[in-house]
């Protein structure tokens, strides 16, 4: 014993300094290793969630996921309480909760800002009124990023204001674009408001108004929102040709009426597909 002590003590004696710093430094707790690892794996099974275009339950995520089900069902319930991940209806499946959705907006909203505001002012040196860059959060539509006219009479939003889904152009067009069972769960959340004469109030209206935004590709707001105003709106989709955002265009009456939005269609899906380039793979 004694001898191995001092065989010890000779080869720490001969050790360089970052050997010693090594022999001397206490192994990682137990503790530390297991929070890193919780941490990866709870970033793993958003990615999952994220991805998916269903909502999934835990059977789901333990077969796309390396992880064991009473693992995966604990991390649901934790990112579910922390408003991570949110639960379905039917109260097995989850999809992306709103604290998700805020941190890819913030994301979206600061990646390539330059490149994606020249696309939006361009767009409004052909349109001659203003330009948004639209998204959607929960059961609202939000403006991610826009570029003023420079008429002096203009509807003014900041961006970050959210909107109605069932009376907006970009709310719509959204609602347009879902698949039929997640837009019936939307619509179910809504409050028909009428915000002006025109706003469509009723659930049949509205279906088919949405109808009529699919088969011709783009969304129109005749008033629906605010009176005097006249919005048009196209889809941004993303590289696997997901709808993730919209590009819109919006002015007073009688400058901006429907018969000038409908010419600026074309001009709208080629910004749409600029915009779509600019989005994270």
């Amino acid at each position: 014993m004694a001898q191995r002590r001092a065989a010890r003590k000779t080869d720490e004696l001969q050790a360089g300094p970052l050997e010693a710093e090594a022999a001397e430094a206490p192994a990682p707790r137990l503790d530390e290793r297991d929070n890193g690892s919780a941490m990866l794996r709870a970033l793993d099974l958003l990615s999952e969630v994220a991805r998916s275009e269903t909502a999934l339950s835990v059977p789901d995520l333990c077969a796309r996921l390396p992880l064991p089900k009473p693992t995966v069902h604990r991390l649901c319930q934790k990112l579910e309480a922390e408003n991570y991940l949110m639960r379905e209806p039917d109260g097995r499946r989850f999809a992306i909760g709103p604290r998700f959705l805020r941190m890819g907006f913030d994301m979206l909203r600061n990646t390539v800002s330059s490149e994606r505001r020249s696309i939006l002012e361009a767009l409004v040196e052909v349109a001659g009124e203003t330009c948004n860059f639209v998204t959607r959060a929960g059961s609202q539509a939000i403006y991610l990023d826009r570029v003023e006219a420079s008429w002096p009479l203009r509807m003014h939003l900041e961006v970050g204001s959210r909107v109605p889904m069932h009376c907006t152009a970009s709310g719509k067009l959204f609602l347009a674009t879902m698949r039929p069972s997640q837009r019936r769960r939307i619509i179910e959340t809504l409050h028909l408001k009428a915000h002006t004469p025109n706003t469509l109030t009723s659930v049949p209206a509205l279906e088919a108004e949405l109808e009529r935004i699919t088969a011709e590709g783009y969304s129109m707001d005749a008033q629906e929102f605010l009176e005097g105003l006249v919005a048009i709106a196209v889809p941004v989709k993303d590289a696997r040709g997901g709808v993730v955002a919209a590009v819109a265009c919006h002015g007073p009456l009688p400058r901006f009426t429907l018969d000038k939005a409908l010419t600026l269609v074309p001009h709208l899906k080629d910004a749409a597909r600029k915009l779509g380039r600019t989005l994270p793979e």
